[in-house]
């Protein structure tokens, strides 16, 4: 399913209106020709926002709960509720680790329960295949019983929120664009080849790559943690005597991605190649 997501490729207007004049404070947003509406807030301004947007937060919805980065990537819970405010203050007391939450809901209060599980379940997905935050989720929900014309209202205010979404700096549910393919670079190192590409935010390794198995003595260890942790969640996983990525994987910089990839130091600019193209 997440490949149906297609980059947008015409202009669009999103508005944030800051109710309080504070940029820190309650952020509303809107998105032309779209009946959805956003809310982000800090955690601590959560009563507060919910008398003031008590409509809103009263409604059937999803939330992207968001807090401190760990090992350089955000962390993340997706959910999704039929009374948002209730279920934000359920996680007020209940989970520590966020600081900041994003939710949408629709103005015309046409999304009904089955929409919001289904948007929830799509989020979660995306942001499992994407690699670029830490999802608290401990697991991927199915995909609900809809009809088409209930699942094309679904995909269509999910659309629109995943195009809100990076405004707001949330951009993890992005999905590769057409002209990263431009880019793309190859790295071969002691018998391994691993493909991959830059993007706004770092570098990605291609589902596929191989990765060095045994690693240097002065690996630093910042990157034995990352191998340890991509073998960990099965992002990599052993395929005879090399190490296979079994999904795209984000890295901050192309460096730490070769470092990975090599089990050694690199550096990023040395490392990843462009291809050879046919005379």
């Amino acid at each position: 399913m997440a490949a149906d997501i297609k980059p947008n490729a015409l202009p669009y207007s999103v508005r944030i209106f800051l109710p309080t004049g504070n940029p820190e404070g309650l952020r509303v947003i809107e998105k032309s020709n779209w009946s959805g509406i956003g809310l982000a807030f800090p955690r601590s301004r959560l009563k507060a926002v919910i008398k003031k947007q008590h409509r809103a937060l009263e409604s059937s919805g999803v939330y992207v709960l968001l807090g401190p980065p760990t090992d350089k990537l955000p962390r993340a819970y997706i959910g999704e509720s039929d009374d948002l405010g209730t279920r934000l203050v359920s996680h007020a007391a209940a989970k520590d680790f966020w600081n900041q939450v994003v939710a949408f809901t629709s103005k015309d209060e046409n999304l009904n329960k089955a929409h919001v599980r289904h948007v929830e379940a799509r989020l979660i997905r995306l942001a499992d295949e994407g690699g670029r935050c830490d999802l608290e989720n401990s697991t991927i929900p199915s995909l609900p019983s809809l009809s088409d014309a209930d699942k094309a209202d679904a995909e269509l205010f999910l659309a629109d929120m995943l195009l809100c979404l990076p405004v707001l700096g949330v951009d993890f549910f992005e999905q590769p664009r057409q002209e990263d393919e431009i880019s793309l670079r190859i790295m071969k190192t002691k018998g391994i080849r691993a493909t991959g590409y830059e993007d706004t935010k770092g570098f990605i390794v291609r589902m596929g790559s191989q990765a060095v198995t045994k690693e240097t003595p002065k690996i630093p260890d910042h990157i034995r943690k990352k191998r340890a942790s991509l073998l960990a969640d099965d992002s990599l996983k052993v395929e005879g005597d090399v190490l296979r990525f079994t999904r795209d994987v984000h890295f901050p910089s192309p460096s730490q991605a070769a470092s990975v990839v090599a089990a050694a130091s690199a550096s990023g600019t040395v490392a990843w190649k462009r291809p050879r193209r046919a005379p």
